[in-house]
């Protein structure tokens, strides 16, 4: 019995080390971009890296315990993310410079995160479940894994501003990815479970091997000495117009990001999640977020990601993401840990990653079931997510002559193929065009000239 309960712990311990890595790798980037749109200082972007690891180390754990009490991740949202690059780019057309566009965001999470505890409040989530319908949570899932594994394609080649990849690094990737595939596909028992720690620990010591010491920045990583830093540090909040409306826009979206998370979170733990889990949920993700905004942080989202990793791994325990999610608290806390754990190869943590997300394909492909396809229905799901890849692939430049307030919006591919996908739901009666043709008459069509 010892015995057993001791590998229960280890087994624990390994997985919330997996945890940690992904918890990480999925958060460390997001400060660091952000710091340098607007133009931050490295001990101030090492300060809040710090934060938000403590943050959404915190968050995790008030979720998995007391909120919608899954093994999912809770952290800086990607609506959100792609959001704030995109006005720190535009700020210039908009007349702002770096500290005025880092004031305004700051009004613009503020206001955004109180409203969006008002709306649940409110009962404004039955209305949000009633559009967000399987075909709309299957388009989202499938734009997310293709935006998500177009990002850490990029990183896992070493892709750089030149157009240019590494041909040395997306070898060492292949080989981590086929690491990573062999464990999860062959390892006997616990083993397959710890795929994406094993392809991690390989792929970060044959990087050292093959190319040195490398990371996120050296230089950031020895600033990093405090803690919790200056509250409100890009300023007083500033409420200007423009960017509050893209904000209230950008956190309905983050809503139904919450929504699709915890339906395929459910579908994964055979169990149907309740709308008091949804609530709770939402509470405590705007609650952190406004304590995040107040400390420069942008908002929180339920990752949806985090159900690809799910099934890549098997571990649903939430003690397992408790125990990452402490994990990275301590590296928050404590600065040599998080200039040790910065040193993580980007293409190491991009191509394991890469392999996790995969299994996300898998989760949208089943939002779609029971679903009849024929060549007129196919337009509900294939337009939007078209649509969406077609604008992913379009740089942020071409959308320089849209009204600034707009480009953020316009130039997100994964924004724009959901609202797409949600008008069709709500405008087209899809039942009317389920009937499959016969045989003959698909024939007929395919070869009828016009």
């Amino acid at each position: 019995m010892q015995w057993k309960k001791s590998s229960h712990s280890i087994s624990i311990l390994l997985a919330g080390m997996q945890w940690l890595f992904f918890l990480f790798t999925n958060t460390v980037l997001v400060p660091l971009s952000v710091g340098h749109a607007l133009g931050l200082a490295d001990p101030d972007i090492a300060a809040s890296m710090q934060r938000s690891f403590i943050l959404t180390g915190l968050l995790c754990i008030v979720q998995a315990l007391w909120g919608h009490r899954f093994a999912l991740m809770d952290g800086p949202a990607g609506v959100w993310w792609g959001l704030v690059l995109g006005i720190c780019s535009s700020a210039p057309a908009m007349g702002m410079d770096a500290s005025a566009a880092a004031a305004s965001l700051t009004g613009g999470f503020l206001l955004s995160g109180v409203v969006a505890v008002a709306l649940t409040l409110l009962g404004f989530l039955k209305l949000l479940q009633r559009v967000f319908t399987p075909i709309v949570m299957g388009v989202y899932l499938l734009l997310l894994t293709f935006q998500l594994a177009n990002t850490f394609f990029k990183g896992m080649i070493g892709y750089n501003a030149d157009g240019k990849w590494d041909l040395q690094l997306a070898g060492l990737s292949m080989f981590i990815i086929s690491v990573v595939s062999f464990i999860h596909m062959k390892g006997k028992g616990k083993l397959g479970q710890f795929s994406l720690l094993g392809g991690m620990i390989v792929g970060w010591i044959a990087y050292t091997a093959f190319f040195g010491s490398g990371g996120v920045s050296k230089t950031v990583a020895e600033a990093g000495t405090t803690l919790i830093g200056l509250w409100l540090p890009w300023g007083k909040p500033v409420f200007d117009p423009g960017i509050v409306l893209v904000g209230l826009l950008a956190g309905l979206v983050n809503m139904t990001n919450t929504i699709t998370s915890l339906i395929a979170a459910g579908r994964l733990y055979q169990e149907n999640a309740e709308e008091k889990q949804f609530v709770r949920s939402l509470l405590f993700t705007n609650v952190f977020s406004i304590i995040g905004g107040c400390f420069g942080l942008i908002p929180f989202g339920t990752f949806a990601s985090s159900v690809g990793f799910l099934e890549n791994t098997k571990v649903l325990s939430r003690s397992a993401l408790i125990t990452g999610a402490a994990m990275l608290i301590l590296v928050g806390i404590v600065p040599a840990l998080s200039g040790w754990l910065t040193g993580l190869p980007i293409s190491v943590g991009s191509a394991v990653l890469f392999v996790a997300y995969l299994q996300m394909f898998g989760t949208a492909i089943r939002s779609f079931n029971g679903t009849a396809f024929n060549a007129k229905t196919i337009y509900r799901v294939a337009l939007p997510i078209l649509t969406g890849i077609g604008i992913m692939n379009v740089p942020v430049s071409a959308f320089a002559d849209f009204p600034p307030l707009l480009t953020p919006i316009a130039s997100n591919g994964l924004v724009v193929g959901v609202i797409l996908a949600i008008v069709m739901e709500k405008i087209v009666r899809w039942e009317n065009y389920e009937t499959t043709p016969s045989g003959t008459d698909v024939l007929k069509e395919s070869v009828s000239p016009g």
